[in-house]
């Protein structure tokens, strides 16, 4: 076999798994934005902060990483995330918080002089994506109200939600959207209820 024949036999090669290989694909929490421009829910009393997000170390990658069985991880190299995890996930519940509320996240911005902002923090414990069964989120999250008046007082809380997915990555991805809105429901109304009475309790 000369040179010649071997430098084509490599480059055909090459372009054959150039060809067959999966064309890399760029997903994200944030669902689609409503039709509605204006918020969907009447305005709360207070503004809202959004803190950063916590989220577990093995699926904190810029690829998805889905669970094949109780001890062994996969990472999907050619379906990778829009942005860090972390910050897709932080991103998503501050929209389906907005939608809730009605008021914008104040995303470290300078806020409303007089009026009390309710901050919200979000520490993952589990982001299980399982094909074929479910999506699955583990979360301690915690709603500090801070008023006018310099007084503060904080809830802790932790949510469990699982939503249904099929096999494909698409359907795993809507299916941890869904669990951040089931999320976002928690958080928002117990954050309406605590914040009228201290009395109030965790879901």
């Amino acid at each position: 076999m000369n040179l010649s024949f071997r430098l084509l036999l490599v480059c055909g090669l090459s372009t054959l798994v150039a060809c067959t290989a999966s064309p890399v694909r760029y997903h994200t929490l944030i669902p689609v934005q409503p039709k509605a421009s204006a918020q969907s829910a009447a305005p709360a009393d207070f503004q809202l902060q959004v803190m950063p997000v916590r989220i577990p170390l093995q699926v904190d990658q810029p690829s998805l990483v889905v669970r094949e069985s109780d001890g062994q991880l996969l990472i999907l190299e050619s379906a990778l995330w829009a942005s860090p995890p972390a910050d897709e996930f932080h991103d998503a519940l501050a929209f389906e918080l907005e939608q809730r509320f009605g008021v914008r996240d104040l995303a470290g911005l300078p806020g409303t002089t007089g009026q009390p902002v309710l901050s919200v923090r979000a520490d993952v414990r589990r982001f299980d994506s399982l094909p074929g069964r479910h999506a699955a989120l583990d979360v301690v999250w915690s709603l500090e109200l801070s008023s006018p008046d310099s007084e503060r007082r904080r809830l802790t809380c932790a949510s469990v939600v699982e939503q249904p997915a099929g096999v494909e990555v698409e359907s795993l991805v809507r299916a941890h959207q869904h669990a951040i809105a089931a999320l976002a429901d928690e958080m928002a109304e117990t954050a309406r209820r605590w914040a009228s009475s201290s009395a109030a309790t965790c879901p």
